[in-house]
C-alpha cells in the first residue's frame, strides 16, 4: 500500500504562484508514475499533469501547459507541482495519485492510490 499526503495549497491572488508537494509513504514510488488531478466545485475531476517513474517523461493538460511544472524526487519519495501565473479558474482541490506502472497516464482510472487533496484558491 502507498499513502499519499498533499500539502502546499492555500489562497493566492491571480498571477501568483504556489508549490504543491505530495509525500508518499509505505512503499517507494521510484518506479511509479505519478499524477496531479483537480476538482472544482460542481465539476468532475480533471487531469492536470503526470510524470513517469524515472521522472524523464511528463505530460500536461492544455489548460495548464506552460504555467505548471511537475517534478519528482525519488530520493525523497515526493512529487511536486509548481503552479505559476495562477488564474481564478485554477481554483480547485488538487489531488495527487500514484500508479503501479512507470509510464505517464492522463486517465484517472489508471491510478491505484490517491491522496486526500489540498485546496487551492485563486482570487481575482
Amino acid at each position: 500500500q502507498v499513502q499519499l499526503v498533499e500539502s502546499g495549497g492555500g489562497l493566492v491572488q491571480a498571477g501568483g504562484s504556489l508549490r504543491l508537494s505530495c509525500a508518499a509513504s509505505g512503499r517507494t514510488v521510484s518506479r511509479y508514475a505519478m499524477g496531479w488531478f483537480r476538482q472544482a466545485p460542481g465539476k468532475e475531476r480533471e487531469f492536470v499533469a503526470t510524470i513517469s517513474g524515472s521522472g524523464i517523461s511528463t505530460d500536461y493538460a492544455v489548460a495548464v501547459e506552460g504555467r505548471f511544472t511537475i517534478s519528482k524526487d525519488n530520493a525523497k519519495n515526493t512529487v511536486y507541482l509548481q503552479l505559476n501565473s495562477l488564474k481564478p479558474g485554477d481554483t480547485a482541490i488538487y489531488y495527487c495519485a500514484a500508479r503501479r506502472a512507470s509510464l505517464v497516464e492522463s486517465d484517472s482510472r489508471g491510478y491505484d492510490y490517491w491522496g486526500q487533496g489540498t485546496q487551492v484558491t485563486v482570487s481575482s
